[in-house]
């Protein structure tokens, strides 16, 4: 065989070979796009909603440890997972409170997930893992159950917007204490810092509004009483 011949099929064999490392990089990374639509979505409900009464989840913040997406696995190794809520971090044993009134569907204490809790507001599912305590049946009722911590709810029940529901805890896959939050809407994960996000901002606006209201309230009340002064 000719040297050429043999320069020309070691060069097709070289981008042979390009190609499929091309393809096997790109079936290991995560599907980004899948994440960004989702978060547009979530966006989208974050404008239409109303979130002035809701509650922040957690009792004693520390800080936002893992956001709603793609990383790579948490407890080591190069492998790609979907995160499907924000890790938030508090001390150990700090109260976790319930985001939206909604009820119980679900308790357990099994899987990465640990001791959680599920409630139902609407059309949203929230997500609480890592919770202190465990799951016990009484008579029949499923119960979760941390009696240091005073807490015992049943699935079933209707739980108010900021009603302690637990306990930041370490059980399940975990690495630190801290509350994993999730959230879903008509069974489809949203990113819950761009709920937070907007709800903060809705606060915000709506205590603004109240504090002029007051302020205005003084006012009137200030004038009236220059008048009643100057009548006398």
């Amino acid at each position: 065989m000719k040297k050429w011949q043999q320069q020309k099929i070691l060069s097709r064999f070289m981008v042979f070979l390009l190609g499929i490392t091309i393809v096997s990089a790109m079936t290991m990374l995560p599907d980004f796009t899948d994440v960004k639509a989702v978060e547009f979505n979530s966006k989208q409900l974050a404008k239409t909603s109303s979130w002035v009464s809701a509650s922040f989840p957690v009792e004693n913040f520390q800080a936002y440890t893992s956001p709603f997406g793609y990383r790579k696995s948490a407890t080591g190794g190069r492998n790609w997972e979907f995160h499907g809520g924000l890790d938030i971090a508090a001390p150990q044993g700090s109260y976790i409170r319930n985001w939206w009134a909604g009820k119980v569907i679900k308790v357990a204490d099994t899987g990465g997930c640990g001791t959680h809790i599920v409630l139902e507001s609407g059309k949203w599912q929230h997500t609480y893992c890592h919770m202190l305590g465990h799951v016990e049946t009484i008579k029949g009722r499923r119960y979760l159950v941390d009696r240091t911590g005073g807490i015992q709810i049943p699935e079933g029940q209707n739980i108010p917007t900021g009603y302690r529901i637990g306990r930041i805890g370490m059980t399940g896959r975990t690495t630190g204490p801290h509350l994993h939050w999730g959230l879903k809407f008509n069974n489809k994960h949203v990113d819950p810092a761009l709920i937070l996000r907007e709800m903060f901002s809705q606060q915000q606006i709506a205590n603004r509004s109240v504090s002029t209201t007051r302020k205005s309230q003084v006012i009137i009340e200030e004038s009236k009483l220059i008048n009643s002064s100057g009548g006398n």
